[in-house]
């Protein structure tokens, strides 16, 4: 009997000093009622029953959040969500902010927010910026995750809230990867999404299960790598470098890049100021007041993100494929992915079906983008084109892929030959090349310019 009390005391030492170590789990939900939680800016309505918050759509209202009453900064959720028809939209506010004088008095709910999607979309996991500057994780960024979320079953949210660092995971998969300085504490809430039609009144959202964790946080690796959103001026994080991206433009100075026409780095136009690189605007003419500038290095297969920022009606580009070997009075020529402002700058009402607008294979192929994921005129947007081994090329806005081809197939061949450059034998499909970056006349900003090799 006294061996069995030593062997369960210890048991019941290792236990404490494992849960010491690993963070305490509290419950949010105490499963009888709402207690620390309160119902703001919609009207739908939420009940506890049977252990679990029942949220319930309520046609002609905005959406509604079921939110905590206390305030959290750095914390690890854990949440079962189940979503029954595909009208239930939701998701999991992660320090959220509330306005009360937002709508017109009725409240604006607004910040981070973590997606519950059951459509054919599947974005669940992703991350949306509620009601601020949109979406900045789609699941375009990590497709192996969409399959993750279980229309009518329930699904295992955990988020990891830590520093300016949010992950999420869905039934153990991981899912989001975003890096942002916006906001540091606030709200967990629960969302009931507004409805487009009153035939889905009535329709529930349910969750139970919370409990969250704020000390002796233990946050956990993702085991596969996935693409990380950073907002972070020109650093990469740990699990960035893990995976092998290297900086383009360090935010301090112009080393690996140079003028596309001459040896050095243009002497006036181009400048970096608080992280930021900037072509000052000039007359608006391709290339002819401060040149283009290239990097020193050349790319074949790789991975290459950006954020750019237009000043109104602005034009610009960043370029790949760049040989420098071509004859051409303007700009350096190379594949293009276009910065435009599709609103105000002519060239998007030029070229052959859209495909000179904003994202798209310059005069080639038009990028398919709804106006929603596109950010305005003096905001930053977010850019990528991934080019695998196999010549397969893609291009990414705000996280959303809006084309794809392939370099050197007859269908890539046949765009060459209908567009301006047919006159340059095998256009696009050297084997390595720099990357440009386009002075059309128009002041446009870059940062956060990162690349990786793949392999």
């Amino acid at each position: 009997m006294f061996l069995r009390f030593v062997s369960c005391f210890l048991f019941s030492l290792v236990t404490l000093s494992l849960q010491a170590q690993n963070g305490e789990w509290k419950n949010l939900f105490n499963g009888k009622d709402l207690s620390g939680w309160k119902a703001i800016a919609g009207k739908a309505t939420f009940a506890v029953q049977d252990g679990v918050i029942e949220g319930t759509a309520v046609f002609g209202t905005g959406n509604t959040f079921l939110i905590t009453e206390a305030l959290y900064g750095d914390f690890i959720l854990e949440v079962d969500l189940k979503i029954s028809h595909l009208s239930s939209n939701s998701g999991i506010m992660t320090r959220g902010q509330f306005d009360p004088a937002g709508q017109g008095g009725k409240g604006l709910v607004y910040g981070y927010q973590v997606e519950a999607d059951p459509s054919p979309r599947a974005w669940s996991g992703g991350i949306y910026d509620e009601a601020r500057r949109g979406w900045f994780y789609p699941l375009d960024l990590n497709p192996t995750a969409k399959s993750a979320f279980k229309l009518g079953e329930w699904n295992r949210y955990r988020i990891e809230a830590i520093g300016n660092t949010l992950k999420t995971w869905i039934n153990g998969q991981e899912v989001a990867y975003f890096v942002d300085d916006m906001d540091r504490k606030g709200f967990i809430g629960l969302q009931v999404h507004s409805i487009q039609s009153n035939e889905d009144e009535g329709r529930k959202t349910y969750f139970r299960n919370i409990r969250v964790q704020t000390e002796n946080l233990q946050p956990l690796p993702f085991k596969k790598p996935v693409f990380v959103v950073s907002t972070v001026k020109n650093e990469l994080t740990p699990e960035e470098k893990s995976q092998g991206w290297k900086l383009l433009f360090d935010g301090a100075s112009s080393t690996g890049w140079e003028s596309a026409r001459k040896e050095a780095f243009p002497k006036a136009g181009w400048t970096i100021e608080d992280g930021i690189l900037t072509i000052q605007k000039s007359d608006g003419s391709e290339a002819r007041t401060f040149g283009d500038i290239v990097t020193t290095a050349e790319f074949s297969a790789f991975d290459l993100a950006f954020d750019f920022k237009l000043s109104e009606g602005a034009n610009s580009g960043v370029k790949y494929f760049v040989t420098l070997a071509e004859e051409s009075t303007g700009s350096a020529i190379g594949l293009e992915y276009q910065i435009l402002d599709d609103a105000l700058h002519p060239d998007a009402k030029m070229g052959r079906d859209g495909n000179r607008t904003l994202a798209s294979l310059y005069d080639l192929i038009k990028a398919e983008k709804q106006a929603r994921f596109v950010r305005k005129p003096g905001e930053w947007n977010q850019g990528r084109v991934v080019v695998y081994p196999n010549n397969k090329v893609e291009h990414y806005l705000n996280g959303v892929k809006v084309l794809e081809y392939e370099r050197g197939s007859q269908a890539y061949r046949d765009l060459v030959a209908i567009s301006k450059y047919v006159v340059w034998n095998k256009f696009g499909e050297a084997p390595k090349g720099r990357i440009l970056l386009q002075d059309h006349g128009d002041q446009v900003s870059y940062k956060n310019i990162k690349i990786k090799t793949l392999q």
